[in-house]
């Protein structure tokens, strides 16, 4: 075990964001957390990293747990001067020769002279993927990592991700709404909808009623027929 999630229930003014939610991250997981626009995803993850303290239930980390965490966003002052070498180390005591793997294994070598502020959004995302993994962490969290790339660009960021996962055979906690992109690379899928409505391997839980609910029968219907290459096996976390 990794992360554990008890109960998680998180209240704000305008009502409950999280209630009662329970989920385990373990080693060599690949699990994506989905859910519409307000499901409180993003929450879920920052009480997991211990940003935020639930109101009620707990999360235990394994001892000497490391965590590469990549942002929503990454907000840059165009003012200050910051190249892409600098930010890779930036407050990171790292060996050269191991930043240097990451940087030929996330193919950012020709970008290490550029301005942060310069970049695409398909370079930020690579850069920002980078400095996560340079902290070799057990546990990489992405937090909707490929919501400003176009198609392509999401495509090629999670064939990247997924690279990187059987490369590293490090465990992936990650939150998209690419449901039709990220089927192909994760392993187990939690779906919320500020309770967990449903988990398991992903052609699973297009079956479930509540997944149906909330995406649509469409969505469904082209999803159980995408390809997935992983053996499937289900998420034993609370499934209501």
């Amino acid at each position: 075990m990794l992360i554990e999630g008890q109960n998680i229930t998180v209240k704000k003014e305008t009502g409950l964001i999280l209630d009662n939610v329970s989920l385990q991250i373990d080693e060599k997981d690949f699990l994506t957390i989905v859910g519409p626009n307000g499901a409180g995803k993003t929450m879920l993850l920052k009480c997991l990293v211990g940003v935020l303290t639930p109101g009620s239930g707990r999360v235990t980390h394994k001892p000497g747990l490391t965590i590469g965490y990549m942002p929503q966003n990454l907000l840059i002052d165009p003012v200050l001067p910051l190249s892409v070498r600098r930010f890779l180390s930036l407050n990171l005591a790292i060996e050269a020769d191991f930043l240097t793997e990451i940087i030929d294994e996330t193919n950012i070598p020709h970008l290490l002279d550029r301005q942060m502020h310069n970049l695409s959004s398909g370079e930020i995302q690579r850069v920002m993927l980078a400095r996560a993994l340079a902290r070799d962490p057990d546990l990489l969290i992405l937090d909707e990592p490929a919501q400003n790339l176009d198609i392509s660009g999401q495509l090629e960021f999670y064939k990247l991700l997924e690279k990187i996962y059987h490369n590293r055979q490090k465990a992936i906690l990650m939150v998209s709404h690419d449901l039709h992109l990220v089927m192909a690379s994760t392993k187990k899928v939690v779906c919320l909808y500020h309770h967990v409505c449903c988990s398991g391997a992903p052609q699973a839980i297009t079956r479930d009623p509540e997944f149906i609910s909330i995406f649509g029968d469409d969505l469904s219907k082209m999803m159980a027929v995408y390809p997935h290459e992983h053996d499937h096996d289900h998420f034993n976390g609370d499934s209501h």
